[in-house]
């Protein structure tokens, strides 16, 4: 029987992983990963994960079960730079659970969506690679609209329409910060808008926030899920500390749900339980407790914020770069970079122009056009617009 099982295609950005490390020209660029590289091309531990985990082999007296609930000490650690420092629960109607990476939490999310009975997701394009994946597997249908426009700046006209297409019984599929593949995110004025559409629709909200602190800062990055929260009666919210702590083999994340009241947000996370119990059963403890251990403690939670702060200043010395040399690329537009948030951009290149700079210049990407820009620095910049340049001229 498992001899029908037919082939699937490789995974594209896993592919592209195994072309870059058999290239042997020294002067490679990768900018296909979506992990952060420092300025020598590392990435890595965070100096207060690397602590935490000296108390936990210390301090941690045993590995049994936690429940599929995980670590519920991490989970409500979290709570207040997601939520908002006054009242993180909102009278008891935000509560949550831990699970194996934003991608769990995604899976959790979608999978509650379909047994209250939801049908389409709206999803604005492109999009991560995996929700539609996800969303397909689980036999959702997906309602799309354009994202980015012409400018390098949000779609809001064909979000607007989208929504106006949707109604009660749809949810909207919403990335919180640092838009992945793209980086444009929703200006303040703009969640504003998009928090009162939904409301007025009966739209049921899936909030993905997988690069908090990444774009401005924890606070300014928490402004979309919050208002969406503040005009909405509930929510799902998909939460990944991969990136913002570093964490991304450790595969650390959250789902949380925000019901009608206290009793509802119980009823639907037990569902959650359900779900996790017979998909992973338990989520994998060791990261959730590290940074459990990390927001626990006020000094280690200020060397894990000065850290954040250095990448994203990074990232934002990166993208002004490319910006900077606008004037040298003729066909692209590179202005619209230093606008956008995260780790990712996409450049409007056609197929045979990045498989041209992988086979003639040694720079990786996907075949989307998206960049990490984390993968660029001082050293290897002018190597890369010269080669953007050349092919696209």
């Amino acid at each position: 029987m498992l001899d029908s099982l037919t082939q699937q295609p490789a995974d594209a950005l896993l592919a592209l992983i195994k072309l870059h490390d058999a290239d042997n020209r020294a002067d490679k660029i990768d900018l296909g990963v979506g992990v952060f590289r420092t300025e020598t091309g590392a990435t890595p531990v965070f100096a207060a994960i690397k602590e935490a985990e000296k108390r936990l082999l210390a301090e941690q007296d045993s590995k049994a079960y936690l429940g599929p609930e995980g670590d519920m000490g991490f989970v409500h650690a979290l709570m207040p730079y997601i939520f908002g420092a006054g009242d993180p629960a909102r009278g008891g109607r935000i509560d949550g659970m831990q699970a194996p990476g934003g991608t769990g939490g995604l899976r959790l999310a979608f999978a509650l969506a379909k047994r209250a009975g939801i049908r389409r997701i709206v999803v604005g394009n492109p999009t991560w690679p995996n929700h539609p994946q996800i969303l397909d597997d689980l036999g959702l249908e997906t309602l799309g609209f354009a994202h980015a426009g012409a400018d390098g700046a949000a779609d809001m006209n064909a979000l607007r329409a989208a929504v106006a297409q949707a109604g009660e019984g749809d949810a909207f599929l919403l990335h919180g910060c640092c838009h992945n593949p793209t980086g444009i995110d929703y200006s303040p004025a703009d969640w504003d808008e998009i928090a009162r559409l939904v409301a007025e629709r009966g739209i049921l909200p899936i909030l993905d926030l997988a690069y908090q602190g990444l774009g401005h800062g924890m606070e300014e990055d928490a402004y979309g899920l919050r208002a969406v929260l503040a005009a909405v009666p509930e929510a799902l919210i998909c939460y990944s500390c991969d990136k913002n702590f570093g964490l991304y083999r450790d595969r650390v994340g959250a789902l949380y749900v925000m019901g009608k009241d206290a009793d509802s947000t119980g009823r639907i996370l037990s569902h959650g339980h359900s779900v996790a119990r017979t998909s992973w059963s338990q989520p994998p403890d060791h990261g959730a407790a590290a940074v459990r251990l990390i927001l626990e403690d006020q000094q280690l939670t200020r060397l894990w914020l000065d850290e954040l702060a250095e990448m994203r200043d990074r990232m934002r010395q990166m993208r002004e770069m490319v910006a900077a040399a606008d004037n040298r690329v003729a066909g692209l537009d590179l202005a619209p970079i230093a606008r956008q948030n995260g780790l990712f951009s996409m450049l409007a290149l056609s197929k045979e122009q990045i498989l041209k700079l992988r086979e003639d210049h040694g720079i990786y990407m996907a075949g989307s056009g998206r960049i990490n820009v984390a993968g660029l620095t001082r050293a290897n910049m002018d190597k890369f617009i010269a080669a953007l340049a050349q092919v696209a001229g």
